[in-house]
């Protein structure tokens, strides 16, 4: 696992009137594993269930070694 030290993807946000309370957006690491994910399956192709699920499995853990990746490229330019 890479430090993702629940650094927030986006900023805090009211959540409510009372400007007292925030609410945290996704991890850092969701994020970039999400954006990944967009690439990763822009080229895939629908299948049958199981294989439908099979690429759904294999893409969400290769968006999140990349987002893995990311976060460590990121933590060594800091």
């Amino acid at each position: 696992m890479t430090r993702d030290d629940g650094v927030p993807a986006f900023l805090k946000i009211p959540a409510s009137l009372d400007y007292t309370k925030f609410v945290e957006g996704m991890s850092l690491r969701d994020y970039f594993a999400g954006q990944a994910l967009i690439g990763i399956l822009s080229g895939a192709k629908a299948g049958n269930g199981e294989c439908l699920r099979n690429v759904a499995r294999l893409s969400a853990e290769t968006a999140f070694i990349v987002a893995d990746a990311m976060l460590e490229a990121r933590w060594k330019q800091l």
